[in-house]
This record gives C-alpha cells, sequence and structure tokens, in this order.
C-alpha cells in the first residue's frame, strides 16, 4: 500500500504527470462539469445519491488514479476508453472528512473524461445485509457480480458488526477482485491496525497491496455545517419602548454546499 496524504502531490501523482505531460495533457487541468450533457454521466446521476450528484474528485492522489485508470482504459466503441484493470484507493478518514464525496467524484470525474464505466456502490452493511441468505434471494449470484463489476466502491468498511460471515464474505469478495486485479474505492474511518482486527489478516493483506492509501483530515464538515445553520445571524436585542420599532434587515444565513464524508 502506498500512502497519499493531504500534502502535496505524491508519489503516483508526480509519476501521473509525468506520464501526462509527455502525452500532451496538462495535469493540472481540473475536470468540470462540461457546457454539454455527457450522456454516460446522465445516466449515472440517477443512480448516485442526491448529496453526491455533484461531487468531483480533488484531492490530488485521487484525481491522479482518475487520469491513471482513464489513460489506461482500453479502446472501445467510437475510441471511448473503457475501465481495465488497475490499483486501488483505501481512503481514510475520520467521521465527515470527506471521504464518500471523493469516491463518487472519481466515478463522476471518469464519466466526465469519457471513460465507459460499469460500476456499483454499496456500504459495507448494506452489502452484508443484501448477502445475508434468505428465501428466495440468490446471494451468490449478488457477490458474483459484485465481484466481477469493473469499478466497485465500497463504502465504511469496518462499520459494520464484524462476524466470522462478515468476514468470510468480505475475504471472497476483495480475494476474487484482487485476483483479477479489478479497481476498487474503499472508504473507511478505521486505520489498518484496527481494520485488520475488524476484517482479518487475509483481507488486510490483501487491501495493502492492492491500494494506493489516501487520508483525509480535518474537523467533522457535518458538525461545521449544522453549528454554522444554527449559529444566530444577529442577537436580537430586547426593548421596553412604548413605540414601534422598525423591524430589522433580514439577513440570510448563507447555505453550505453538498459535502459528503
Amino acid at each position: 500500500m502506498r500512502d497519499h496524504d493531504a500534502q502535496p502531490v505524491g508519489g503516483i501523482a508526480r509519476r501521473l504527470a509525468h506520464i501526462l505531460t509527455t502525452r500532451g495533457i496538462d495535469p493540472n487541468a481540473q475536470l468540470t462539469d462540461p457546457a454539454e450533457p455527457v450522456p454516460a454521466l446522465q445516466a449515472a446521476q440517477a443512480r448516485i445519491p442526491a448529496r453526491y450528484q455533484a461531487a468531483l474528485a480533488d484531492h490530488p492522489a485521487v484525481t491522479a488514479w482518475v487520469s491513471e485508470v482513464a489513460q489506461a482504459g482500453r479502446p472501445g466503441p467510437k475510441g471511448a476508453p473503457g475501465i481495465a484493470q488497475g490499483r486501488s484507493l483505501l481512503i481514510v478518514g475520520t467521521t465527515g472528512t470527506g471521504k464518500t464525496h471523493q469516491a463518487y467524484g472519481a466515478v463522476r470525474s471518469l464519466l466526465l473524461a469519457g471513460v465507459r464505466l460499469r460500476w456499483k456502490a454499496i456500504t459495507a452493511a448494506d452489502l452484508y445485509a443484501e448477502l445475508r441468505p434468505r428465501p428466495g434471494h440468490d446471494g451468490e449470484r449478488e457477490l458474483r457480480d459484485l465481484s466481477r463489476c469493473p469499478l466497485l466502491i465500497i463504502d465504511d468498511l469496518g462499520a459494520a458488526k464484524s462476524s466470522e460471515w462478515t468476514e468470510e464474505i468480505t475475504m471472497r469478495l476483495i480475494n476474487r477482485r484482487y485476483n483479477e486485479m479489478l479497481p476498487t474505492l474503499v472508504t473507511t474511518n478505521l486505520g489498518m491496525a484496527d481494520l485488520r482486527q475488524h476484517i482479518g489478516d487475509r483481507v488486510a493483506s490483501r487491501l495493502t497491496e492492492m491500494t494506493d492509501k489516501v487520508i483525509l483530515d480535518g474537523p467533522d464538515r457535518r458538525r461545521a455545517l449544522a453549528a454554522q445553520r444554527l449559529s444566530p445571524a444577529a442577537t436580537a436585542v430586547p426593548t421596553t419602548r412604548s413605540e414601534p420599532v422598525a423591524p430589522a434587515a433580514a439577513t440570510a444565513v448563507p447555505v453550505a454546499r453538498r459535502l459528503g464524508r
């Protein structure tokens, strides 16, 4: 595993910057929503949670990963690249530091770059709920589909209650994607030592090899935004005057932009 924190661009980003420069591509160019709609992005928006439908990856290591995946894609119909084998990302940070925002932003950035992309996103808790044996449900088929998906987001790994069964399911899923070298975006609140205790040594070992580690730090943005909304714009001063008092001008409270985990 290669670590990338919130400091200036690390090794993977420098290497990608050199590759892109030699191909005549500006590595500092920012991916923005184009003037013309992107059909693939429009189709994906229906599957992206409302909170992350405007997300764009802006962490240097994540944008470098997007560039690497886009450049490595196999040519498909009309020359559009399709996602290929590649490295994965382990996005680590405390609650509210933007992990899920970066993950969905990476998907949207790939689509904006013209990459043909079949992807899925699921939280670890929902993963276990979906695969838990029950009448009339083929959990094995669902596991195979997740294992073969060209790009998979596993959100909040380590947040669900662990058991021998969840450890086995996680091992089977990660091991298949590890063997096929399929890109996987994993977010977690846990450091590797705690994650190893939660998901087992075998899974942690594979994640260590297959992923580049991106560390997000800072305060909980959700709490900061909640505090901002609750803070009064102005303190009202009570008055005992008998004559009418002119109403104070309304003060608008800034509307915070959407932020992810």
